[in-house]
């Protein structure tokens, strides 16, 4: 058979699918304590690096230090990850930040904005407000995604859990985005929400939101523990169309480390879902590969004739 015949073969899979993650990470009490850690510090690098947007949530780091010494030991080899950190969000002297962390290849953040809960009219739901994060992706199959993190407080889980989905309609609004993820630390199960105050929240209820991560699934290192605390819910019907998979990464098992090494980390697994895109170009890119190998391939035999 034709060595240009299995060129054909070869490029006709050429691979225009860009394997994409996004996870979500409570690193618990993530400031200058760990980061001093080298063996802390390694495994949450190790831990970010495996994916495209990775929000970290529970950082402590009002100085930005903390963000700018992972941010240099992500990108030693090269500059490949930036970084978008809130402002510290709470009530009184205790505040945390929402971090995002993305590759900067194909991928850029258009907006932000934190979402006010501080109306004197109205009460004050969130311990701690999303800082919702707009980013464009340079794929056919999704252009446009926006997240919405959230670390609800535990005692009022359900409380902010519900009002989260006002978060998520204000989103819609004012960005008119139809691929929304809204993901993190939601406290949702065991003692902080029950399986009947779940099917009460309007994000459950809406047909149109998916719950990725099932109540099943134990989100938390203890062995003695098994609580689906964070989770990753999706909206638009491209988005849902695009996911693969989605669960937690356990980095006990897969960095070979014991329940107490790992605690030091967290006492949460990260949550992730991996998606299935299309990079741009590939359409156009196939058939002129396509062309220019039958070509090559008809000059080749009129050599041979020769």
């Amino acid at each position: 058979m034709s060595i240009w015949f299995h060129l054909l073969i070869l490029y006709s899979t050429w691979p225009c699918v860009w394997p994409f993650r996004i996870c979500a990470f409570n690193a618990q009490h993530f400031g200058d304590k760990k980061v001093s850690s080298d063996n802390i510090f390694n495994i949450v690098v190790k831990i970010v690096q495996r994916c495209d947007i990775f929000l970290l949530q529970e950082v402590h780091d009002p100085k930005g230090n903390v963000v700018s010494k992972l941010m240099a030991a992500l990108n030693r080899a090269e500059d490949v990850f930036l970084a978008v950190s809130s402002p510290p969000i709470g009530r009184k002297s205790y505040t945390e930040q929402y971090v995002f962390i993305y590759r900067s290849f194909r991928i850029r953040v258009t907006d932000q904005y934190k979402y006010e809960d501080d109306d004197p009219a109205a009460p004050d739901v969130f311990a701690r407000e999303p800082y919702v994060i707009r980013f464009a992706l340079e794929s056919a199959a999704l252009k446009d995604l926006a997240i919405i993190p959230q670390h609800t407080e535990p005692e009022k889980a359900h409380i902010e859990l519900d009002a989260l989905y006002d978060v998520f309609m204000d989103v819609r609004r004012r960005w008119r985005c139809k691929n929304i993820i809204l993901m993190g630390d939601f406290n949702a199960g065991c003692k902080y929400l029950s399986k009947k105050r779940t099917k009460s929240l309007r994000l459950y209820t809406d047909p149109d939101v998916h719950w990725l991560i099932s109540d099943r699934t134990d989100t938390t290192v203890k062995e003695s523990t098994s609580c689906p605390y964070d989770r990753i819910l999706v909206y638009g019907q491209e988005l849902t169309n695009l996911v693969a998979s989605a669960g937690i990464y356990n980095f006990t098992r897969e960095l070979d480390l014991s329940e107490a090494e790992a605690l030091k980390v967290s006492d949460h697994y990260p949550v992730e879902m991996d998606l299935n895109l299309v990079l741009d170009g590939c359409g156009t890119l196939l058939p002129s590969l396509t062309l220019l190998i039958l070509s090559l391939s008809a000059a080749f035999d009129l050599w041979d004739l020769l």
